[in-house]
């Protein structure tokens, strides 16, 4: 028999983490080797559509409660 390495694949946090990271660009080599070789890309599909969506309502929030204020 073989003795594999086999390592847990990244939890919840660990991608959420590494989806913010790469949005912004600090994702380091070591982090997105791990991401390639142990996660599963629809995590990662998923967990960056729903940053991505949060980011926008948030910035819509923002234009909007400013263009109030500016129109009173």
């Amino acid at each position: 028999m073989k003795n594999q390495n086999k390592q847990k694949p990244p939890g919840i946090f660990n991608v959420i983490s590494s989806v913010l990271a790469a949005m912004i660009g600090i994702q380091n080599d070591e982090n997105r080797e791990r991401d390639f070789e142990q996660g599963k890309a629809s995590n990662y599909i998923v967990v960056g559509v729903i940053v991505v969506a949060i980011f926008v309502i948030t910035l819509i929030s923002i234009v909007n409660s400013i263009v109030e204020e500016s129109i009173k």
